[in-house]
């Protein structure tokens, strides 16, 4: 069903109409789902991206192919709002609407149908190891963002993590993801040793490799027999293909929720809103069979790094930049952001002229044409994608989003600004928070190396020598790049100019200097 929702100066009341369940579908422009098949399917990571993105892929590669590809979600994070996505779920017969909102203002909407009931890691996770461990169980998946895999700067696992040592003692119930996907596998081994496919929809570089090496390095931490057993049947029976996953789907508000109970009848406690486009491209090595997803339009292709390395610098790398000076020029969505002509021109020239040259990109795409088509993306006004959350956990994201285009450009001598600028506005909102945007109007950007960023930059005299500090520690971007002295200079001098003459000009002055001819 399309419509057009009526332009409202606010959030309006949620109308009182029954809520979301099979009984009461269908109603008109949302169909009836199937019941949810046989479970086949773990997936870690029960947010809103999982939900509108393999969630809708499973759930029409069954409308063409049956199969036993039920989703068991699990919620890893210990956030309230984790909890009320399965408390939501539960109550509604483990359903939720996904609202697809397009640029004109149509709304359409589906429901998956695909779960079964979802799970609360931290309270049940020997529940969750069961459903691993469980032989009908083909397909683990994960959606835990780049902090659930618990890695270290530079990129082995973090050892020293209080969750990973706990789960390596073995001594109590897994608590981090990779804990609970492997304490799983040993289930597997110890009761049946049939095959798994473990499959990683995250934001990392090659992320199947990535995830491979993770596991084996957790595996390796163990006692002696553990990990012989693990490491054998990792070798011999498990599968971690890489993927590329493409969706925007922003955090749920009440009026999303009110949406779904204006034009569509019933009331949707944990809807899901999300961008028309998507993308899924995965390798395709699955031990255990797979949902027909090629049937839903899904691409298997045998090289999926050069996707992967594109989107990340290019939707993602974006992404970020637009959060961090969108946030200090006073934006609160990235559609606000990309709409200011100062701010929509530097990112425009950061794509095209600092991150497309750093890239191989894949055969059959024009790297031109996928820049306009995020552009055109982030404008899009339904979606409200809040610059704050997209700025949260910078420390993890920047590394795989900027140290490639900064790298690149270095290794010629030449210093890219606006991604300078993009560092030099990250250290401040980080280290300064209020004191460099509005948060209690625009929300807190939440980073675990926050008490740290701040500790280093409190030791300056100045903005400026506290970015330098920042970005010298290794804490942000790697050695490569954050050892070199122009790039140092080049941010110190933007974090200066921040604290001086305010964002505007210093986003000015720094598109100016990046377009400028050659000297």
């Amino acid at each position: 069903m399309n419509a057009s929702p009526s332009q409202s100066r606010g959030p309006r009341p949620i109308p009182d109409v029954p809520p979301l369940s099979r009984a009461r579908l269908p109603v008109p422009g949302l169909a009836r789902p199937r019941t949810a098949p046989e479970r086949g399917i773990v997936h870690l990571g029960l947010g809103n991206f999982h939900r509108a993105h393999q969630a809708v892929y499973t759930a029409e590669a069954l409308r063409h192919t049956e199969g036993p590809w039920g989703i068991t979600g699990v919620v890893t994070g210990p956030t309230q709002r984790s909890r009320t996505v399965v408390e939501g779920m539960t109550a509604q017969d483990e359903l939720y609407t996904v609202l697809t909102l397009g640029g004109d203002g149509s709304v359409r909407a589906d429901a998956p149908g695909v779960h079964h009931a979802g799970l609360l890691g931290g309270d049940q996770a020997e529940a969750v190891v069961d459903a691993i461990g469980a032989a009908g169980t083909r397909i683990v998946t994960l959606t835990v963002t780049e902090k659930g895999y618990t890695f270290t700067p530079s990129g082995g696992l973090d050892l020293d993590d209080p969750r990973v040592a706990a789960d390596l003692t073995g001594a109590g119930a897994p608590r981090s993801p990779l804990g609970l996907l492997l304490r799983g596998l040993q289930r597997r081994v110890r009761d049946h040793a049939a095959p798994l496919t473990v499959l990683t929809c995250d934001n990392l570089t090659d992320n199947g490799s990535r995830l491979r090496q993770l596991l084996a390095e957790f595996a390796a931490a163990l006692p002696a027999g553990e990990r012989e057993e693990l490491t054998a049947y990792l070798a011999s029976s498990v599968s971690t293909p890489s993927s590329m996953v493409d969706r925007i789907a922003p955090a749920t508000t009440d009026e999303h929720r009110a949406l779904v109970a204006r034009h569509f009848g019933v009331r949707d406690a944990v809807p899901v809103p999300a961008e028309p486009y998507r993308l899924w491209v995965l390798q395709d090595d699955f031990r255990a069979g797979r949902p027909a997803w090629e049937k839903a339009g899904a691409v298997f292709a045998p090289e999926v790094a050069g996707y992967e390395t594109m989107k990340l610098r290019l939707l993602n790398g974006a992404h970020s930049l637009l959060a961090y000076l969108g946030l200090l020029l006073g934006h609160p969505s990235i559609d606000r952001a990309v709409a200011d002509p100062g701010l929509g021109a530097a990112v425009r020239h950061a794509m095209t002229r600092e991150i497309l040259p750093s890239l191989d990109v894949p055969d059959g795409v024009d790297g031109a044409t996928y820049i306009e088509e995020l552009l055109e993306r982030f404008a899009n006004p339904a979606l409200g994608h809040r610059t704050a959350q997209v700025a949260t956990d910078g420390s993890l994201k920047i590394p795989v989003r900027w140290a490639g285009p900064l790298a690149h450009h270095l290794t010629t001598g030449a210093v890219p600004d606006v991604l300078a600028l993009g560092v030099a506005a990250y250290v401040q909102v980080v280290t300064r928070g209020r004191d460099a945007y509005d948060e209690r109007a625009l929300g807190t950007v939440r980073d675990d190396a926050t008490a740290r960023l701040r500790e280093l930059a409190a030791r300056a005299a100045e903005p400026g020598a506290a970015a330098r500090l920042v970005v010298e520690a290794g804490d942000i971007l790697p050695e490569p790049v954050a050892g070199r002295r122009e790039f140092t200079d080049r941010v110190a001098g933007y974090a200066r100019d921040l604290d001086r003459h305010g964002p505007r000009a210093t986003l000015d002055a720094a598109l100016r200097a990046a377009t400028a001819p050659p000297s």
